[in-house]
């Protein structure tokens, strides 16, 4: 993707880590609303067309993804798909090809918050590997003749039991919508997802008032400079800190706030 289309994935993988990093929201649920979504706009050209035209307004279109999903997909899918529309396109097919990738990114933050992502990346490498070194599963696992169900199968009959929920889940909707790809394009494709996803820390941000979008991109970029790796910040409000913010990353705190250097001053003077 380039141009506008990089932007609105941009921005849609920020409201979609925002929306996971919720305890409410079930990221594997929303991996498949979003990957339902990404079946109906692939299949369906004239509606991408119209949800990605540059002459409609961002509202109408957004009306229109809640109007045709409001019965079929939670609230917070819903939304997100809503605010893709919002943001301009370059070409209609990015819009699926950004949806494909979030309902990959979803199923994958749901394995980094049961702690599998590891075995996930893993298993992923693995039955690329597999794949590549066996012609018959090769071909069984591309016949177009097959049908959906099919496929769905045999992914079950070869991962179910044998690998992580996610692995399974992931490959199955490779292999039973390939959207043009070759299966090992596409195997690839999720095992960089995976290893971002896993080289993706996660800051907690508590401040006493809401960051401005200057201040939260100043804070990433030292952040990241600082550990080396990207990061997402978690934000939350707390009028308690008094001023300041206060960062944890991992087990590690970094006491920014008034709070934090009172109770420190108050520490030493009680020592």
């Amino acid at each position: 993707m380039n141009g506008a289309s990089r932007e609105a994935l941009a921005a849609a993988r920020e409201r979609l880590d925002a929306l996971t990093d919720s305890t409410s929201v079930d990221a594997a649920r929303l991996a498949d609303e979003l990957a339902a979504v990404t079946a109906l706009l692939d299949r369906e050209v004239s509606l991408r067309r119209v949800l990605t035209d540059p002459a409609q307004s961002g509202e109408a279109k957004a009306e229109l993804v809640q109007r045709l999903l409001a019965t079929q997909v939670s609230g917070p899918a819903a939304d997100l798909v809503a605010g893709m529309v919002r943001s301009r396109w370059s070409q209609s097919r990015d819009l699926v090809d950004a949806l494909e990738e979030l309902a990959n990114t979803a199923d994958l933050t749901a394995a980094q918050k049961d702690g599998t992502l590891d075995d996930v990346e893993d298993e992923l490498f693995r039955f690329g590997r597999i794949v590549s070194g066996s012609t018959e599963l090769r071909a069984a696992l591309t016949d177009r003749k097959a049908t959906a169900s099919a496929k769905t199968a045999l992914m079950h009959s070869l991962l179910g039991g044998r690998a992580k929920p996610g692995t399974e889940r992931l490959v199955t909707r490779l292999v039973t919508a390939p959207r043009g790809r070759s299966l090992e394009s596409g195997l690839e494709s999720l095992s960089k997802l995976a290893a971002e996803r896993r080289d993706r820390m996660v800051a907690v941000v508590t401040s006493a008032v809401p960051l401005s979008d200057v201040q939260k991109r100043r804070l990433g970029a030292t952040l990241a400079k600082l550990y080396g790796r990207q990061m997402h910040l978690s934000l939350d409000v707390d009028p308690e800190v008094l001023g300041g913010i206060r960062v944890q990353v991992g087990d590690e705190v970094i006491n920014g706030s008034i709070a934090d250097r009172l109770e420190d001053a108050g520490r030493r003077l009680a020592s």
